[in-house]
């Protein structure tokens, strides 16, 4: 099996390659999908479908261009409303690259149609021995549960649907399980995220501090007290994400502007982002 993480540390954001046989599958895509379609053609490998174990909040997915220029097929969690062309999966489902097995957990709590992909490389066993676990969970954390609001769910209603998900999913895998989750240190979609970027079950069982033992209502308090403001903009990109952003190629190029039209943009509540290096000036 061929496996690989690439972590974009702007975003704290992680994504996965995984091939067998020739046959690949990449789990929440960054925007810029060249990277993955470069990695699978240095192994021979095509890639057959692109997995989103949620409706991301933080960024733009990438899932909608890389289909279309690869031919995979966009899988979602059956709860997730996506109006792009997709596979909806749910509990138990199993899709298969070569001789590597993936099986769907629904895992609701972070968002409403959260899942997780169990990996399994045959090959070796035939016990999962990988589990990629979005934002269910993190290492040293898991994901916060009030950005579902606008879906009708308050965070007290999503924080016992995690502590089920947690606990009557994740925490019934094996100790040696790999975690590999779709965030590290930095994101927003977590409070206590560590700068490691993958553990195992056993690991995150004994120093998580949101899976020690504790009552469901201990739970929930926990996980819905002191929770930073979610940015702005995290409503808008799901929903970019729900039907798939166009293609980068795509995109209208930028407009050169004088210095006079800039100040006059300005004067009327433009906001300026200077995304030159800090070198650069």
């Amino acid at each position: 099996m061929f496996f690989k993480q690439f972590y974009l540390n702007c975003l704290a954001h992680a994504s996965y390659l995984i091939g067998s046989d020739g046959e690949a599958i990449v789990v929440d895509p960054q925007r810029d999908v060249d990277q993955y379609i470069d990695e699978a053609a240095a192994h021979n490998l095509a890639i057959k479908y692109v997995i989103e174990t949620h409706l991301h909040a933080d960024f733009v997915s990438g899932h909608r261009e890389l289909a279309a220029r690869t031919g995979a097929e966009i899988v979602f969690g059956q709860k997730a409303g996506a109006t792009i062309h997709h596979r909806p999966v749910k509990d138990g489902d199993e899709l298969a690259v070569g001789k590597v097995k993936l099986r769907i957990m629904e895992t609701p709590g972070h968002t409403p149609e959260g899942i997780c992909v169990l990996v399994t490389d045959t090959e070796v066993s035939g016990q999962p021995r990988k589990v990629l676990t979005g934002d269910t969970l993190f290492i040293g954390d898991v994901g916060r549960p009030d950005l579902a609001g606008a879906k009708g769910f308050t965070k007290e209603m999503m924080a016992a649907m995690l502590y089920d998900s947690l606990h009557e999913k994740l925490l019934k895998l094996d100790d040696a399980v790999e975690v590999y989750p779709a965030h590290g240190a930095g994101s927003m979609c977590g409070r206590n995220l560590s700068t490691e970027t993958s553990s195992t079950i056993g690991e995150q069982r004994k120093f998580n501090y949101a899976l020690q033992p504790m009552a469901k209502d201990d739970f929930v308090r926990l996980m819905t007290s002191d929770l930073p403001e979610a940015p702005a903009y995290f409503a808008k990109d799901a929903e970019i994400n729900r039907t798939g952003a166009e293609a980068l190629n795509g995109l209208s190029q930028a407009k050169a502007l004088s210095p006079a039209e800039l100040v006059e943009l300005a004067t009327h509540g433009a906001v300026i982002l200077d995304v030159r290096d800090a070198a650069d000036f």
